[in-house]
């Protein structure tokens, strides 16, 4: 019995288990994969700890959707403006569209000779801002027309409401 037990001790050290004892080139490999793992876990605290930084992403990133949205808006105002504009001289009976253009041919003169005199007696640094000015305007021509010529329809057409009553 004695042997029997000892026997059966000696064979679990030579079990299968203990043949495959770890090769110390695949506990490097272990090492080195706890430590790469170790190493992503350390730095998803870090970013997640880093509130600044956190902070800066969102600040960006509702910067772009704002800026996004604007855009969108915009688009949306100037096609929008510009069906207006479309229906209002599809509306606009051809009489009140050439009023509307001899007011807006005048006025245009108007301006020019306005801004003759007033170039001619303004300082420098006037003319200037009013060349800054006027560079704006042309670079949004089509809307400052288009909003001038409902101004001056609606304008009319309640002068020529105005004189039936």
């Amino acid at each position: 019995m004695w042997q029997r037990s000892r026997k059966r001790h000696t064979d679990e050290r030579h079990t299968p288990d203990r043949q495959r004892e770890p090769h110390p080139e695949d506990l490097r490999r272990q090492v080195e994969q706890t430590r790469d793992e170790l190493g992503m876990t350390v730095e998803a605290l870090a970013a997640k700890a880093d509130i600044k930084a956190q902070a800066k992403e969102r600040t960006a990133a509702v910067k772009q959707q704002t800026a996004e949205k604007a855009a969108l808006a915009t688009g949306q105002v100037r096609d929008k403006a510009a069906q207006v504009a479309q229906k209002l001289r599809e509306r606009t009976p051809d009489p009140v569209l050439e009023k509307t253009a001899q007011a807006a041919a005048q006025v245009r003169e108007s301006a020019a000779k306005a801004g003759q005199y007033a170039a001619d007696k303004a300082p420098e640094p006037l003319r200037e801002t009013a060349g800054q000015a006027a560079t704006a305007a042309r670079a949004n021509r089509t809307p400052l027309l288009a909003a001038g010529a409902l101004i001056a329809a609606v304008l009319l057409v309640r002068r020529s409401r105005g004189h039936r009553r």
